[in-house]
């Protein structure tokens, strides 16, 4: 399992726009096949951060969603709405206390 985190800090009078983003496309996003899992969440104290949780049955259905139309159509609406570049890495689970 491939675990995706994003991290994203927008322009704070950006963020309604963004988060009509997400409810456009996160059911979408979740019924890619290999998608497991998919959270937003929000930063504690900075409100216009962002984060992206989502679980990959491998890095192929990643590349697959990164590859899609619908990767293409959703980023290219959201990265205009950046305050500063964002933060991505995988993971994989190495222990559950």
């Amino acid at each position: 399992m491939l675990i995706r985190i994003v991290r994203m800090t927008f322009v704070p009078e950006k963020v309604g726009e963004f988060l009509a983003i997400f409810e456009q496309s996160k059911r979408q996003i979740r019924a890619m096949k290999g998608c497991h899992h998919l959270e937003l969440w929000q930063d504690y104290t900075l409100p216009n951060v962002f984060v992206t949780h989502s679980h990959w049955e491998d890095d192929n259905a990643l590349n697959d969603y990164r590859n899609s139309e619908l990767f293409r159509n959703t980023w290219s609406k959201t990265k205009v709405l950046f305050a500063d570049k964002p933060v991505a890495f995988s993971s994989k689970s190495s222990e559950i206390v």
